[in-house]
């Protein structure tokens, strides 16, 4: 019997239990629901647990993380550092949030994972609630809480940062300003990335961050732009002028996800498919922005297939000249998503190419 029929018919004893006997108790019928539920949730395919090792892999260089609070101020920041062991030394790596995820709670699962890889991770925070500052001012507050951060990181007790190494990480307004400070970073007196991970950039109704051309990224800085094909916030015709005006370059690719009903949970394609959450970073900041990721936040294989192994690929290529295959040049590595637990791919992602 297959999981469709086996549905159909347990479902058909349940309305002829009740009808013929309309004194059943409550709790009976709740049982044989839950019976139906467990025999479809069984034959049902599930996605894939994160890889052991590779990119995206749980192969981890430190086993805890020390997270630091200095985001008082909307050009605060939170910073985290890899421990267990302590390195001397480690890259950079800046996450700007979407617009009102001031909450690093929303990100902690990614975060995480790239903490425990050996990156410091800073935070800006960028804006104090929904409605204040005008977005005119968060590449202001961007600058200053990164270079609040240069600052902290010089005092005893830090760890190193290696800033030649810095890789700048954006959601939905925040990938909006990495493209932007991608190109203006000299404007702003804050480190040159080495490259930007740009995942559903975009500004919705916001005219301040966009640029008309993004020809002045210096051709070295790799662009990886990940488009979400049931994106309903931002659309993607910004996401194509960064692609279309920046200098074409092997090591700038636009990736399209789409989603996956195979198995349970389902593959979404939303705007917000990067949210991993961890409630160890839950600051206690809450707003529309933060209260929706608890409903849409999950951490599945667009993350441990897609962001995370995109990321650490995109950092171990420009870094140490590894894994570009994985990043960059839509290969079979790059666009995989793993598979479900039937062996059926899970729907890759796809390569966008632009005509300049």
């Amino acid at each position: 019997m297959n999981t469709e029929s086996g549905q159909r018919f347990l479902l058909k004893c349940v309305i002829i239990t009740y009808q013929k006997y309309s004194m059943l108790s409550l709790s009976t019928i709740i049982r044989l629901f839950i019976s139906l539920a467990v025999f479809s949730v069984g034959n049902i395919p599930s996605g894939p647990l994160q890889p052991l090792t590779g990119p995206g892999g749980s192969s981890y260089a430190h086993d805890d993380v020390e997270m630091i609070d200095f985001a008082d101020e909307p050009h605060g920041y939170w910073l985290f550092e890899p421990t267990s062991p302590k390195p001397d030394t480690a890259p950079v790596v800046i996450f700007l949030h979407g617009y009102g995820a001031i909450n690093p709670m929303v990100y902690g699962g990614w975060i995480r994972h790239m903490v425990r890889k050996g990156n410091i991770v800073i935070y800006p925070r960028y804006q104090k609630n929904m409605m204040r500052p005008w977005p005119t001012r968060f590449d202001i507050n961007i600058a200053r809480a990164i270079n609040n951060a240069r600052v902290e990181l010089q005092k005893d007790g830090h760890i190193k940062p290696d800033w030649s190494q810095l890789i700048m990480v954006g959601h939905s307004y925040g990938a909006a300003m990495s493209a932007y400070f991608a190109s203006e970073y000299a404007q702003h007196q804050v480190p040159k990335p080495k490259g930007i991970m740009l995942c559903a950039p975009g500004t919705g109704p916001a005219k301040a961050g966009p640029l008309m051309s993004y020809a002045q990224i210096p051709e070295e800085i790799a662009i990886l732009l990940i488009n979400n094909a049931q994106d309903r916030v931002v659309g993607d015709s910004f996401q194509h002028r960064i692609i279309s005006t920046a200098q074409p370059t092997p090591f700038r690719n636009m990736l399209r996800q789409v989603p996956d009903d195979h198995g349970q949970p389902k593959v979404q394609a939303g705007h917000n498919e990067c949210y991993s959450l961890d409630k160890a970073f839950d600051t206690g900041l809450r707003n529309p922005t933060v209260v929706r990721s608890f409903r849409v936040g999950q951490t599945d294989a667009v993350d441990y297939f897609g962001y995370w192994k995109l990321f650490d690929a995109m950092s171990s290529c420009l870094r140490e000249n590894k894994h570009c295959d994985t990043a960059f040049g839509f290969s079979d590595a790059q666009l995989s998503l793993g598979s479900w637990s039937d062996g059926q791919p899970i729907k890759p992602l796809i390569p966008v190419t632009i005509t300049r």
